[in-house]
């Protein structure tokens, strides 16, 4: 009979820590057991639950630590341990990484031009990634930003059916920034 922590650690999005306590690893004086089939056993002393797991010839697991006494499970850990593993991977097949990508322009941009942003932006919207509208000013043209107030209009117009507007456009700078998510647009944009 093997005691020990299980430590997990998950490397994308921060470190996730489970111990798990397992047999002699086991701290409590009495815990809650709980069968291999799932039935209730009853508060017992932990040598007593130690004793009945290695009449099964399985491992005695700590599930729930928090709750005074403990509750441990008479259960084979490695197939325990298996089964979550298969479940997070589960997990995390449906979940779905958003991505920002970027789009940018000028407010002297030639209609053409326009049509093949938009285009881009509207690909990236039904693909699940949001939009960063950036419109870039460089010398005369700082001192027009209406020009740039209406381009953003007139994006936020022809993205409104695959898009809403997530950060309302800002000016930073020598540039406006807009932020766009996919879904159906709600509230208008001044």
């Amino acid at each position: 009979m093997v005691s020990f922590y299980w430590r997990k650690r998950e490397k994308k999005g921060g470190v996730i820590r489970k111990d798990i306590k397992i047999n002699e690893a086991i701290r409590s004086s009495t815990v809650r057991l709980i069968g291999p089939k799932g039935e209730q056993m009853g508060i017992v002393d932990i040598r007593d639950a130690l004793k009945r797991a290695e009449e099964f010839d399985l491992d005695l697991v700590e599930v729930a630590p928090q709750v005074n006494p403990p509750v441990c499970r008479i259960m084979d850990f490695s197939k325990y341990k298996y089964e979550q593993e298969k479940r997070e991977r589960e997990a995390k097949k449906h979940r779905k990484a958003t991505h920002l990508k970027e789009v940018r322009l000028r407010p002297s941009i030639d209609e053409h031009d326009y049509q093949i942003k938009i285009i881009q932006a509207r690909k990236f919207l039904e693909k699940g990634n949001k939009v960063r509208i950036r419109i870039f000013f460089r010398g005369r043209e700082m001192t027009h930003p209406e020009t740039g107030r209406h381009l953003i209009e007139k994006i936020v117009k022809d993205l409104s059916g695959v898009s809403k507007v997530e950060k309302t456009p800002q000016r930073l700078g020598k540039m406006i920034v807009m932020v766009l998510s996919p879904g159906k647009e709600r509230e208008s944009v001044r």
